[in-house]
């Protein structure tokens, strides 16, 4: 018999391996709970080490449960999306006569997506190039850097400017 690692009780039955916090460990099932479980193993599967601790045979695999990547809109959109974008989209699709259903329908994408863009959330670069070719819009300002002209239309250097001037004294 083992204890559990977090109680510190003689477990009675099958240890669970479970995650908490960072740390990965063999319980009694009432203390599973507090963790993720990871696996639950046969008996035949688990072997007592000298210190009296419960460990995995070797060439027995723990399954750890995968994180999602997180993705950043802004990494996947070819320059700027305009700040009106939703504006855009709703006048556009009702100057069309479209429903959020029916642009929904042509562009082969959920009602509710273009429920949620038309409220301002940003659309993903394959959806936004879908959106403009069905309502003939554009919803990006190109990324080139333009020249900006002052009051006096002149060329009105930008802060990266000013900065490279510097470094080159």
């Amino acid at each position: 018999m083992s204890e559990c690692e977090v109680c510190g009780c003689i477990i009675r039955g099958k240890p669970i391996l479970v995650q908490i916090g960072g740390a990965k460990m063999w319980v009694c099932s009432n203390c599973a709970k507090l963790g993720t479980e990871i696996q639950r193993p046969g008996m035949d599967a688990i072997k007592k080490g000298s210190s009296g601790m419960v460990s995995a045979k070797p060439g027995f695999r723990s399954v750890s449960p995968q994180k999602k990547k997180s993705r950043d809109v802004f990494d996947m959109i070819d320059g700027e999306i305009n700040e009106d974008f939703s504006d855009i989209i709703r006048d556009a699709r009702m100057s069309k006569g479209l429903s959020q259903k029916e642009l929904a329908m042509q562009i082969k994408e959920k009602e509710g997506l273009i429920k949620k863009i038309e409220k301002g959330m940003i659309p993903e670069d394959s959806v936004r190039k879908k959106i403009e070719e069905a309502l003939s819009i554009k919803l990006t300002e190109s990324s080139d850097i333009s020249l900006k002209t002052g009051p006096k239309g002149g060329i009105e250097p930008t802060l990266g400017d000013v900065m490279k001037i510097k470094k080159g004294k």
